[in-house]
């Protein structure tokens, strides 16, 4: 299924205009990732090339952007727009009374408040999150939300059949799967909590940033299937590289930047692998702004098994973490995840590796 974007043309309530910090002109030690084209979809040369480009840049680097992938620059404009109206425009109490509470619920429906996470060394994060369930009816949502809940209701669909099936597609043709292989277990109206994210983050103190050595959120891997993040101007992600070193992400005004999770990784026997990320201090031309971002978080529908499909490419899944009889359900996983994490207390195996143990799985964060 595609869906047409919508036009800009509709008439759209009058919000405020979020204004970005300017793009960082200092040299970075940036990662070089593989740009996909979905444009050349509409012919099955251009498929079965842009097939080997994303499982090539899925195994190498576990990253890469999109770009003609629907919406244009003002239509993107305009999300961004919408995404800091929940927190620019609800107050603190008001969002007290949309908290996800996910230690309780194992969801993140809802706020995820500043200071609900612990970073390192007492240290709590400067981060707002708002997550809306792609059936965007699920939950009420504040008041100053409620008359843009058409636009995130078209903005999930168009993420889902325009971006994400065709990207879960491209990963199973170089399974050599079955092209709906992963689209069926991704629906879109399906039980699961696949959302639209918001995410605000703040600037810190001083003396924040040396207690954490610059450290915002530490090196982890998302725990879901495809995380869609739309590039915004300022820079403080970076990605861990195979050799080893931390490089930052580019932005590229209108593009995405996608990457894998651990349910992909465990569906597909570790032929693609969960990416190691993290968020780091801006450069110094860009402190003291705010950095907003734009996703779509990916899950497998809540009954999926996470057991790996069989495929003629598969190799050998040397750091299996479950056998197939223990894999969990989607719910399972997403739940555990989503209730410890910035809540465990973490062992420490070594100076940059950290551990916790959840439903079995022995998930990593790196310092």
């Amino acid at each position: 299924m595609t869906i047409a974007s919508p036009s800009v043309s509709v008439k759209f309530p009058s919000i405020d205009h979020y204004v970005p910090a300017p793009e960082a002109p200092e040299e970075l030690d940036y990662a070089e990732l593989a740009i996909i084209d979905l444009a050349k979809l509409s012919t099955p040369s251009g498929k079965a090339e842009l097939a080997a480009q994303v499982r090539d840049a899925m195994r190498q680097q576990g990253f890469f952007y999109v770009i003609n992938h629907g919406y244009t620059p003002a239509q993107t404009e305009r999300m961004f727009d919408v995404a800091n109206v929940a927190f620019a425009n609800v107050t603190d109490e008001e969002k007290q009374k949309y908290n996800g509470k996910m230690l309780e619920t194992g969801s993140y429906q809802g706020y995820k408040l500043r200071q609900y996470w612990h970073i390192d060394a007492g240290v709590h994060d400067q981060v707002e999150n708002y997550n809306v369930n792609r059936d965007v009816t699920k939950k009420e949502h504040p008041e100053a939300l409620r008359a843009l809940l058409p636009e995130i209701r078209e903005f999930a669909k168009q993420s889902h059949f325009n971006v994400l099936h065709p990207i879960l597609r491209l990963l199973a043709i170089g399974m050599e799967l079955p092209e709906e292989t992963f689209v069926n277990i991704h629906g879109y109206d399906a039980v699961g909590e696949t959302y639209v994210r918001f995410m605000k983050y703040y600037p810190r103190s001083a003396e924040e940033e040396a207690q954490t050595n610059n450290v915002w959120l530490k090196g982890h891997t998302d725990f879901g299937s495809i995380t869609i993040l739309h590039s915004q101007p300022v820079a403080a992600l970076q990605i861990l590289s195979p050799d080893g070193k931390w490089r930052w992400i580019r932005h590229i005004p209108n593009a995405l930047v996608i990457n894998a999770g651990d349910a992909l990784e465990y569906l597909s026997g570790g032929f693609y692998r969960g990416t190691i990320h993290r968020v780091v201090q801006p450069p110094p031309s860009q402190q003291g702004y705010t950095r907003l971002g734009l996703f779509y978080f990916v899950m497998p529908d809540d009954n999926v098994k996470l057991a790996p499909y069989l495929s003629p490419v598969n190799p050998v899944w040397v750091d299996r973490k479950f056998k197939d009889e223990d894999a969990p359900s989607m719910e399972v996983h997403r739940k555990g995840r989503t209730s410890a994490y910035g809540k465990s207390v973490l062992k420490k195996t070594d100076e940059k590796v950290e551990e916790e143990v959840i439903n079995g799985v022995v998930i990593r964060h790196y310092n």
